[in-house]
C-alpha cells in the first residue's frame, strides 16, 4: 500500500512538468517531428521547383505575342532564393540563378514585357523583385539594371493611360493601383527590393505610401479585407497576399518610417481575427468567414509565414500565434504528395461579384501559388528572423 501511495505521489509531482513540457512544445518554432522539419522539406521542395517549367502567361509555342514567366514562378523563386541563402545551401542557389540565366539570352522573349497587351500589368512587374534579390549577393549590375527598370517603370505612366490610371499617378500613387488585395504584394515587393539593394528612400516611400492607401481604402473593421470593393469576399488567397505583404513591409522597412504603426496596427488586426477562424486542424478556409467552404492550401501557408514572421520579430505573442503557427505547417504537410506537389490550391482567381464563384473554384496540384507560400514558410521556419 505504502509503494502505491508512493507512487500516485511521484505521479502527481511530475505531472505539472509533462504538462508544462507539452505546452511548451505546441509554440515550439524550432523542434519538428521527423519527416516534418523545415529545413528537410524546404529542400525537397526547392527541388521540385527547379523540375518545372517556367509557368507563363499565353501559349509559349504558338505565335501569340504575350507568352512570358509569371508572377507564381516569380513568388516561388524569390521565396527559393530567400531559403537557401538562409540555409546557406549553395548548391540550390547557384542552381536557381543558373534559371535565369537564358532569360538574358535564348529565353529572352519570356522578360515580362512593359505595357504588353492584353492589359494585367501590376502582376507582370513584380517579376522585377527576382533579379534584384539575386543581385544582392552576385552584384552583377545586369540583375540590378533590369530589376530596376520594372520597379521604375511601376510609376512612370505609360502613353496610353487607360481607366484610373493616369488619376492614380497624379496622386503620386503607382499607375498600377487597382485597390485589389493580390497588389500589395505586387507592387510593394518589387519597391521594397529595389530599396534594400540600392539604399534609395524613394522606392520604400512608395511601397509604404500604396499599402497605406490600400489599409484606409479596403480593410474592414474586422481587419480582413474584401478581394476587391466590389467583391465584398474574405477570399483566403487574396487575404494571404495582404498578411504577407504587411509582414514583408514591417520585415524590411526602417523601424522610424512614420507609417510604421500604422501598418503594425493593420497587421495585427488581421492577424488577430485570422487566429479565430483558424479550424481545428490548423487550415484555413478558401472563404475565410465561411467553416463550410474547402480547406485551400496557399492562403494557409501565407498566413503561416505572416505569423511565424511576426513571432520571430517580435510583433505578435510567441504562445498564441507561434502555436497557431506550429499547428498550421504540421496540417499543410499534409496535403504534400510523394513528389512534394501541395494538394488544394485555389486556381488564379480574378474579382466577381459572386459568392459561389469562389466556392467554385478548382483544386490545383502543385501549383505555384502553393508551392511558393509553402517554400515561403519553410524560409521562415529555417531563418533567424
Amino acid at each position: 500500500m505504502k509503494r502505491k501511495i508512493h507512487f500516485l505521489v511521484v505521479v502527481i509531482l511530475f505531472l505539472p512538468l509533462v504538462v508544462f513540457n507539452a505546452q511548451s512544445q505546441s509554440y515550439d518554432l524550432k523542434k519538428f517531428p521527423e519527416g516534418s522539419q523545415p529545413k528537410e522539406v524546404g529542400i525537397k521542395l526547392v527541388e521540385r521547383y527547379l523540375q518545372t517549367p517556367h509557368s507563363h502567361w499565353g501559349d509559349i509555342n504558338s505565335k501569340h505575342k504575350v507568352t512570358f514567366v509569371t508572377y507564381p514562378d516569380v513568388c516561388a523563386w524569390l521565396g527559393s532564393l530567400w531559403f537557401t541563402t538562409a540555409t546557406k545551401n549553395d548548391n540550390l542557389y547557384n542552381q536557381l540563378v543558373d534559371r535565369f540565366e537564358p532569360l538574358f539570352t535564348t529565353q529572352k522573349n519570356m522578360l515580362p514585357e512593359f505595357r504588353p497587351k492584353p492589359h494585367n500589368v501590376v502582376d507582370w512587374y513584380v517579376f522585377g523583385a527576382v533579379p534584384l534579390e539575386i543581385y544582392k549577393r552576385k552584384k552583377d549590375s545586369k540583375y540590378l539594371d533590369l530589376g530596376l527598370q520594372y520597379a521604375d517603370k511601376q510609376w512612370i505612366l505609360p502613353d496610353d493611360p487607360r481607366g484610373d490610371e493616369k488619376r492614380w499617378h497624379d496622386l503620386g500613387y503607382s499607375w498600377q493601383t487597382r485597390l485589389w488585395i493580390d497588389d500589395m504584394f505586387m507592387i510593394t515587393a518589387v519597391q521594397a527590393q529595389a530599396y534594400l539593394v540600392t539604399g534609395d528612400k524613394k522606392y520604400m516611400d512608395r511601397a509604404v505610401d500604396e499599402m497605406v492607401l490600400y489599409l484606409d481604402s479596403i480593410q474592414r473593421p474586422n481587419g480582413l479585407f474584401y478581394h476587391a470593393p466590389d467583391a465584398p469576399f474574405f477570399w483566403g488567397r487574396g487575404n494571404g497576399w495582404m498578411a504577407v505583404g504587411m509582414a514583408e513591409m514591417l520585415r524590411m522597412m526602417p523601424k522610424n518610417n512614420p507609417n510604421r504603426g500604422r501598418i503594425e496596427e493593420a497587421y495585427k488586426k488581421m492577424m488577430q481575427t485570422l487566429l479565430r477562424y483558424q479550424s481545428y486542424d490548423g487550415m484555413w478556409h478558401q472563404l475565410i468567414d465561411d467553416p463550410n467552404s474547402w480547406k485551400e492550401t496557399s492562403s494557409t501557408a501565407m498566413f503561416t509565414y505572416a505569423m511565424v514572421t511576426g513571432v520571430k520579430n517580435g510583433w505578435l505573442d510567441k504562445k498564441v500565434y507561434g502555436e497557431a503557427a506550429r499547428k498550421a505547417w504540421l496540417a499543410s504537410l499534409t496535403y504534400l504528395d510523394e513528389n512534394y506537389n501541395l494538394r488544394n490550391v485555389c486556381e488564379g482567381t480574378g474579382t466577381k461579384n459572386d459568392y459561389q464563384h469562389y466556392l467554385n473554384r478548382r483544386k490545383l496540384l502543385g501549383d505555384l501559388h502553393g508551392q511558393a507560400a509553402l517554400i515561403w514558410c519553410a524560409y521562415a521556419l529555417s531563418s533567424g528572423k
